[in-house]
């Protein structure tokens, strides 16, 4: 789905499709903007689709497959799309997530037990054979080194 197709859709559509509300969306467009590369080959894709493409996959955990699929692209295109809004996006100081807060401390301890539990092939026995001459008739056949 291209943004054309979702650019009309309600504020509270927009968010539910695409995880984020719309004045978001076009700050993280603006910051692309002002970041995209302006030399090489210029994209298939547009700043708005290419972020768009990013968020859906956030948001439904879907293959490079099926995301490169929908927008007409091929797997690797899709995958250094992603990593390229990624990547830009973590720069921006306004888009950073905020920092987490600290896990209060524990007066609890924890021991571990780290167990190997690899398995290794064994020699299976042999089975034994209940016909003797077979053995005997072999001995007889081989020379002997007694001169």
């Amino acid at each position: 789905m291209y943004f054309r197709d979702i650019d009309t859709l309600a504020p509270a559509a927009f968010k539910r499709m695409t995880g984020v509300d719309r004045t978001l969306f076009d700050r993280m467009t603006d910051y692309l903007q002002q970041h995209a590369p302006t030399f090489g080959r210029p994209a298939k894709l547009s700043i708005a689709d290419q972020l768009l493409l990013t968020l859906s996959y956030w948001r439904e955990y879907r293959t490079m497959f099926h995301v490169a699929a929908d927008y007409r692209i091929s797997e690797p295109t899709a995958c250094r799309i992603i990593r390229r809004v990624e990547d830009t996006l973590a720069q921006s100081p306004d888009l950073q997530l905020p920092e987490r807060k600290p896990r209060p401390k524990s007066d609890l301890e924890y021991a571990f037990i780290v167990i190997d539990a690899t398995e290794t092939p064994i020699n299976r026995p042999k089975k034994k054979r209940s016909s003797g001459p077979i053995t005997a008739a072999r001995r007889s056949g081989t020379l002997s080194r007694r001169n």
